[in-house]
């Protein structure tokens, strides 16, 4: 890794900080109380490889006024965004994987969970003693979301400011490993959440000597875009580069999901994004390695398959569209961009049938049109859910899909998307309809922390339930801590008898997928095609490649629907009434399995 502090053969550690807008740079050692002179290099690069530091050390990058800074490429920081990095030798863990080789991204059941409050704990190693329930449930894909450390003792992770280091507040960077490692030995696959489209608002000191990391030319909601395709770009683009390899190197991760990508502009010949995917596809690890996106672009480009069928750039993107579908069907919320979805059976269809809504028309709610043509992808191009953490925790008071959803419609939409040939994912807790809501949480220091809390009542003004000030009052307040201790888990809820219940039928619906739509998606090489019903019920069949037919009919509406031909195939799950004249109850759906 070219940035941050590496060992050398003999024991030496090589300092490297890129800052071309400073002539003079030294590095601090805590333990040994000195300050040591880096070597300037025409390229903007100040290096130094010395004995006087060793695993454990303390350094911080001394700016020619005296400005003390940490390292951007730190592995580890035990005194939060603020403080000292310390040296850290990645050889020091012993990792017990040697046989694990990962898993075929069609057998992927992704789980979705916030370190921090996954657990009472809230730790990389008390994550650990609930692996055994994810693979009871039939996980087999963690996904954390983003770790990269953040200012404070709590937040979602997107803030993140130093994005080589595990937050200390999880626990050490060998941590992180062991439970990586302990994923695996239960069969687990582990991907991690990036953000490489901007840097959070506290604790990022890159413009003080390196404003080349930015382009004023593009702004994103979070100010000037990082800079991947004005000039000096080149050293910029090895940053996250490199830290993608960082991850599924030295941490030995499955994959990667990039957040965001829709705000990373880049108009150089050869996207980010691209180049990004091509260094990690031809690095030689050891394992699979999957790239997933988050694009509300929609941009079928970044999935395209290759002549085998094989994945050429990134395996899959979240498919907010058929959130939306679902969500609607099953709550009526029609406000925001809901109101593009709500009533329009034919977006149903063609999300569930095809992956994308929109594929190059109009969004009327963005007000210009969005995606691009998806039917040559095959269904596991893209990741299906009805919760994650966007659209529970960004909400006003983070509420859960099971406090706003009719009971009988919540069990429709969760057989649908979970035996769906989309890649299905859960959010913690959805297995037991934890009762926890999951909120907005953070930690910023005096000079953020009012800005953030009226802001986040302010954004939701203009939705009918908060447009009185009193209303906006009760939205939690992001920086209390009673706000993130109301987001853990109530694992004790289990001990109940409903949510047991609820947890067995998770496990049921996981293995009718694991044993009868896994072994089909290697065969589903293209999208399905839909036809209408009645409003809000839909037929879809996918057919593979060696004959077999995979057939959903559902009516994801409060009424009975006709007209639904009747059943062929082996009955694979069934919810609510069908009727043998064609007629579907309420809420009711059926999947079955042709040879």
């Amino acid at each position: 890794m070219p940035f941050g502090a590496e060992f050398q053969p003999g024991g030496s550690v090589r300092f490297s900080l890129w800052a071309p807008n400073q002539e003079r740079i030294e590095v601090e050692l805590s333990d040994a109380e000195t300050r040591l002179p880096m070597q300037r290099e025409a390229d903007g690069w100040h290096r130094l490889t010395t004995d006087r530091a060793a695993r454990g050390s303390r350094y911080r990058f001394i700016m020619p006024d005296g400005f003390a800074v940490p390292d951007p490429a730190s592995r580890y920081q035990p005194a939060d965004v603020h403080g000292p990095s310390e040296v850290v030798d990645p050889q020091d863990y012993a990792w017990q994987d040697s046989d694990w080789h990962g898993r075929p991204w069609n057998a992927a059941v992704v789980y979705e969970l916030h370190v921090g409050s996954f657990t009472e704990t809230g730790t990389f190693l008390g994550a650990i003693e609930r692996l055994d329930h994810l693979v009871e449930l039939g996980v087999t894909v963690l996904e954390l979301m983003p770790v990269a450390d953040f200012p404070g003792r709590r937040n979602w992770g997107y803030d993140g400011v130093l994005p080589y280091a595990p937050d200390s507040s999880y626990g050490r960077p060998e941590h992180l490993k062991a439970l990586i490692d302990a994923a695996h030995a239960r069969g687990l696959m582990v991907i991690l959440d990036v953000v490489y489209n901007h840097f959070g608002p506290e604790g990022n000191y890159l413009s003080l000597y390196a404003p080349q990391f930015f382009n004023e030319r593009h702004h994103t909601p979070w100010g000037a875009a990082i800079n991947f395709d004005a000039d000096d770009n080149h050293s910029v683009r090895e940053f996250f580069i490199h830290n993608a390899l960082y991850w599924l190197e030295e941490f030995h991760l499955d994959g990667l999901r990039l957040d965001a990508v829709h705000a990373i502009v880049d108009e150089s010949p050869v996207h980010i994004l691209e180049e990004l995917a091509q260094r990690v596809r031809s690095a030689a690890l050891p394992r699979s390695a999957h790239l997933i996106l988050e694009n509300e672009h929609n941009h079928a480009r970044w999935l395209q398959r290759g002549a085998r069928g094989e994945d050429t750039l990134y395996d899959a993107q979240w498919n907010d569209d058929l959130h939306h579908v679902l969500h609607v069907a099953a709550s009526g919320e029609s406000e925001g961009y809901y109101a593009d979805y709500i009533g329009r059976t034919d977006r149903l269809g063609r999300s569930l049938a095809q992956g994308f809504a929109f594929q190059g028309e109009l969004m009327p709610y963005r007000g210009a049109p969005r995606g691009e043509p998806c039917v040559h992808l095959p269904p596991s191009a893209f990741v299906a859910f009805i919760q994650n953490h966007d659209q529970v925790g960004n909400r006003a008071l983070g509420e859960r899909l099971t406090a706003i959803a009719d009971p009988a419609a919540l069990r429709a939409v969760t057989a649908l998307y979970l035996l769906l040939p989309q890649i299905p994912m859960l959010f913690m807790g959805e297995e037991w309809h934890s009762a926890r809501p999951f909120q907005f949480f953070c930690d910023f220091g005096p000079d953020l922390a009012p800005a953030v809390r009226d802001g986040r009542r302010q954004e939701f003004a203009h939705f009918a339930a908060f447009s009185d000030a009193g209303k906006r009052e009760l939205i939690p307040d992001p920086q209390a801590e009673q706000t993130f201790d109301d987001s853990k888990l109530d694992w004790e809820r289990l001990a109940d008898p409903s949510h047991a219940t609820t947890l067995r039928w998770y496990r049921d619906l996981l293995a009718v997928r694991r044993r009868h739509i896994v072994p089909l998606l290697p065969a589903l090489a293209r999208a399905g095609e839909f036809s209408i019903v009645d409003d809000g019920a839909v037929i879809v069949r996918w057919r593979a490649a060696g004959g077999a037919e995979l057939t959903l009919m559902a009516n994801l509406s409060a009424r009975p629907a006709r007209g639904f031909p009747a059943e062929h195939g082996c009955l694979l799950w069934q919810e609510g009434r069908a009727d043998a004249d064609g007629t579907f109850s309420p809420w009711s759906l059926r999947w079955t399995l042709s040879a």
